[in-house]
């Protein structure tokens, strides 16, 4: 901590809120605190989430972390515990009275855990980024101006944190004492929460003598409990519990290949993927995989794609596949606008048309589903394809297949497909 007052932890970029707004007061008195605490730039991790005070990343020359609505501390907790306390950082996150009525839970669990962070609430009374909709922040006097939700009380946000366990809670309204606030608790070893009144010109109090009137009092509390620190333990490791799966075939594979197979619920296609892939790791080959289906599981597409490569594969989408493999109608709509004329295009038979032909004369029209039944469709897709491409040696899919229940007959529907 070297750090003169004429370090700035601000960027040259122009503030991004609207003109009048009340967040450039606190970020300019964080700043301040800063240079008076002597933190270095790089010593500090400023978090922040979605709305008017999400936007504040690029404002900051420190490490910035940029998280969904309500979840910055959350994120703060998180990197406070697993990174700040063993490399002496400071985390200080940012979220408006919006952000922090939907991520309250996270408010009041880094609160209870006590971890060294601070948490900055901007409280303007509304949302102020889509439309200026109140709050559960939003105070009574303030409703009873828009005349809205008059007999529904806020949240005390201060009294929640304190009774959570907080180590110092405090809602300043003044500008002017807002600074020397953050300065007490960034110094504060545990968790520190400041609710800092702010204007929203664009849909509430245009001055601050106006938003004085219906912003609730100052009160502040600090509790006796010290700081939660964290100890670190020993654990086994779990890559190291991995099974290491050994290399028994060969591969005649020259450069990275992609496959992508669409089909449809319950029809294999992510069984059949896990089974590609364990079979190029058998073949010696870096593999991956990664599957796509809907949220109800059972019915509708279902996509999986699996990469092969003789070095590792740092990035595994596949944005371009090499081979395609359709085999229902549910899953030719899914990636149709994927398919592309530098692929091979293998589909069932029953699912071209004059039109895709016509458009992808790349397409390998193949009866897959005479091959085998429903449920096995896309497994005796994927060794017509393998055996066509001499991707993989065939015995390394039926390697990988045995150890599922119904090897047997997985086994038989890749013999059949081959002989």
């Amino acid at each position: 901590m070297t750090q003169n007052l004429k370090t700035t932890y601000l960027t040259d970029k122009k503030f991004p809120f609207c003109p009048g707004c009340g967040h450039g007061i606190s970020i300019n008195a964080l700043n301040k605190a800063l240079q008076e605490l002597h933190y270095e730039p790089k010593d500090v991790i400023v978090v922040s989430d979605i709305g008017c005070s999400g936007l504040i990343d690029p404002l900051f020359a420190t490490h910035t972390i940029h998280g969904l609505h309500g979840r910055s501390p959350a994120l703060g907790l998180g990197v406070a515990i697993g990174v700040a306390q063993k490399q002496n950082k400071k985390v200080i996150a940012f979220i408006g009275d919006g952000g922090a009525t939907i991520g309250l839970q996270h408010i009041l669990e880094a609160a209870r855990r006590n971890v060294d962070m601070t948490l900055i609430v901007l409280n303007n009374l509304l949302y102020g980024m889509t439309g200026g909709q109140i709050s559960g922040l939003s105070t009574q006097k303030f409703k009873e101006i828009i005349d809205f939700e008059k007999d529904i009380p806020p949240f005390d946000l201060i009294q929640l944190a304190h009774a959570s366990g907080a180590r110092y809670a405090i809602r300043v309204n003044a500008p002017n004492k807002i600074k020397d606030t953050l300065k007490k608790a960034i110094e504060t070893e545990g968790f520190s929460i400041v609710e800092a009144a702010s204007l929203c010109p664009s849909y509430g109090m245009k001055k601050m003598n106006e938003l004085l009137e219906v912003v609730d009092a100052e009160e502040a509390f600090e509790h006796p409990r010290a700081a939660t620190k964290i100890k670190d333990k020993e654990t086994v490791s779990l890559i190291a519990q991995t099974a290491v799966i050994p290399t028994k075939y060969q591969s005649d594979l020259k450069e990275r290949k992609g496959i992508m197979i669409a089909g449809s619920a319950g029809g294999g296609a992510q069984s059949v993927a896990r089974f590609l892939a364990m079979a190029g790791m058998y073949a010696g080959l870096d593999t991956t995989m990664k599957g796509e289906y809907p949220i109800t599981v059972g019915t509708g597409f279902s996509v999986a794609e699996v990469i092969f490569d003789h070095q590792p594969i740092n990035y595994t989408g596949l944005d371009n596949p090499d081979y395609f493999i359709i085999v229902t109608e549910d899953g030719l709509n899914k990636v149709k606008n994927k398919l592309h004329k530098d692929a091979k295009i293998y589909i069932d038979e029953k699912l071209v048309t004059d039109e895709l032909k016509s458009e992808f004369p790349n397409i390998i029209a193949v009866p897959f589903s005479k091959m085998a039944n429903r449920k096995s469709t896309a497994l005796a897709a994927a060794t017509y394809v393998l055996a066509k491409e001499q991707i993989l040696p065939i015995d390394a899919l039926k390697e990988a297949v045995s150890t599922h229940r119904l090897k047997d007959i997985f086994v038989d529907v890749i013999n059949k497909v081959i002989a």
